[in-house]
């Protein structure tokens, strides 16, 4: 499958407010502001989401504004004892008042409500989260202050069109980011240490209406002292100008062309706990995945809704770089997720 590459800087969206060009991009070069969107404001859908991941324990958390409902999330998962703890949170009829940065590279972004808060900031050379809640575990609150730095100098930035006018999805997935910082559970302390620690971002703005099924891998880490990552999505909207799927080595892109998801069991029966495959159409990239923990999450109300089942597990095989390096990963920690988006 062609990829088309965005090379050129300008504007994301034209004065109807359709995407000037779709495709895929290794850094952003497009402006884009709500003022551009022309789809109706209901159908407009935002988030910020981080994960943070070592070999024992990961943290992620979202703040989303779906316009109908802002939809926050807070999770704490322990890889080792096989358990995690979800806390979500509806803000009704947000209708982009959550105000989140038009541009990933600048900008903070908040959110809070009856005994929780979310805040991510954008300072200099580092991202940083700071996170509350109230009677997270047990009745024990969490509070987490985490670092993220080592902006890498490539990413996936997807410019997404939909089948209808003015629906369109802007995506940048930021892999390899150092992590430090603390999580506290009650008065048990879990450490990242930026030498083993990694972050993920998943930043979108968009509009678009329907049901969708996505599909989303991703893992960073280390492969023989060298820092190795990579993104792998579909089913959010059409793909025929540029996939999803990425690699990542030493904070350069590599670019794949189709890689697909065999998830076991059909579709409302999934044995999502049972090992999955990935396979690419020109074979730069073939892993089994090996289930450890799921994270299942439903969230959402009324016209907008996440029913979403993010697995974590360890991916073993082969990932082929842009000039034919063979990266051969065993057990390599990071998620495949199937999410039911509407």
């Amino acid at each position: 499958m062609e990829q088309h590459e965005i090379t050129t800087a300008g504007p994301l969206l034209d004065s109807r407010g359709n995407l000037v060009e779709a495709g895929y991009a290794k850094k952003p070069l497009t402006t884009y502001g709500r003022h551009m969107v022309h789809s109706f404001p209901m159908r407009r859908k935002e988030w910020d989401s981080y994960l943070v991941v070592n070999g024992q324990f990961g943290l992620a958390l979202s703040i989303g504004d779906h316009s109908s409902v802002g939809l926050d999330t807070i999770s704490f998962l322990d890889f080792w004892d096989q358990w995690q703890v979800s806390r979500g949170a509806i803000r009704p009829l947000s209708l982009g008042a959550t105000s989140l940065p038009v541009s990933s590279g600048e900008g903070d972004a908040a959110a809070h409500g009856r005994g929780y808060s979310i805040l991510f900031r954008r300072e200099e050379g580092k991202r940083t989260l700071n996170v509350h809640a109230d009677g997270f575990l047990d009745g024990k609150p969490l509070d987490a202050q985490v670092e993220l730095i080592g902006e890498p100098e490539e990413s996936a930035v997807l410019h997404t069109p939909f089948d209808r006018p003015g629906q369109f999805c802007l995506n940048q997935k930021i892999s390899g980011l150092r992590a430090s910082g603390t999580v506290l559970v009650g008065e048990e302390e879990y450490v990242f240490d930026p030498a083993d620690s990694f972050g993920i971002l998943d930043w979108s703005r968009g509009a678009w209406s329907g049901r969708h099924t996505r599909h989303w891998a991703a893992a960073s880490g280390l492969v023989d002292g060298a820092l190795f990552g990579f993104s792998l999505g579909e089913g959010l909207g059409n793909s025929s100008a540029a996939t999803e799927n990425m690699l990542f080595y030493e904070g350069k892109a590599h670019k794949l062309s189709k890689v697909r998801f065999r998830i076991p069991g059909r579709r409302r029966l999934r044995r999502y706990m049972d090992p999955w495959e990935f396979t690419s159409d020109n074979s730069r990239f073939e892993m089994i995945f090996r289930p450890i923990l799921d994270r299942a999450v439903c969230t959402g109300a009324g016209v907008a809704k996440w029913d979403r089942h993010q697995v974590f597990g360890r991916f073993s095989g082969l990932a082929v770089l842009d000039d034919g390096t063979e990266i051969c990963v065993k057990d390599f920690l990071g998620f495949a997720e199937e999410a039911e988006i509407r």
